[in-house]
């Protein structure tokens, strides 16, 4: 899942930045309402974490903007406000969710989740794949009942792969949901992830496949029983 925050303090954009990197979102930060305004009507973010107080444009004017120009990312705001005159504020002019600072990294986690499983049309946290099982709360995948270990990235790949189930992924797409600005990925490093995820996959009797389409990208097939 590929994140936006528009946030003005460097330090929580700074431990945002890390502490969701390591869950294997791919994150891009910006410090000012005009510069987020310009990276959220260029990228298919799929959450834009906003902030309301931002230099050279305020949180609400961004969020109206976007939903002027028809940007359908789901958009978290964050405030240090807690009047519910400011809530209902930010949510009719377009925002998906609400939440005040300080908040619990847990608990915006849990929201991001939320929205990423909202944006996909899907309710439930966990994905159903033949023998394999993807709880996306949690961020872990399951085996006949046990947890099977896979590192992040490879992780970020197959839930993106899994929420499209039916569907040719190409190329592009997977670099723009996986990657940020600033890790911009080298010519064969799709291929290169896909490879050692079909390789994982191959370890475990039952789980899905995935096959290469030539020019066109790539798709997830579940096993039938």
């Amino acid at each position: 899942m590929r994140l936006l925050v528009v946030e003005d303090s460097e330090l929580l954009c700074e431990s945002l930045k890390a502490g969701l990197s390591r869950l294997g979102y791919a994150v891009d930060v910006v410090r000012d309402g005009r510069r987020g305004l310009s990276y959220a009507r260029s990228n298919p973010y799929d959450v834009v974490i906003l902030d309301v107080m931002l230099p050279s444009m305020d949180g609400i004017e961004v969020l109206r903007s976007l939903r002027a120009h028809g940007a359908q990312a789901h958009v978290l705001m964050l405030t240090a406000r807690d009047r519910i005159q400011d809530r209902v504020l930010g949510l009719r002019a377009g925002a998906d969710d609400y939440l005040v600072k300080p908040f619990d990294f847990q608990e915006l986690v849990a929201r991001i989740q939320a929205l990423g499983r909202r944006r996909y049309g899907q309710k439930a946290p966990k994905l159903e794949m033949g023998t394999l099982q993807l709880d996306t709360a949690k961020q872990i995948a399951h085996c006949g009942g046990r947890v099977v270990p896979i590192p992040p990235r490879q992780y970020a790949l197959l839930e993106y792969l899994a929420r499209r189930p039916g569907e040719v992924v190409s190329r592009i797409e997977i670099e723009d949901a996986l990657y940020d600005e600033h890790t911009l990925p080298e010519g064969n490093a799709v291929d290169s992830a896909i490879c050692r995820l079909r390789a994982w996959l191959g370890s475990i009797e039952g789980a899905p496949r995935i096959e290469t389409l030539r020019g066109r990208g790539y798709l997830l097939l579940v096993a039938v029983p």
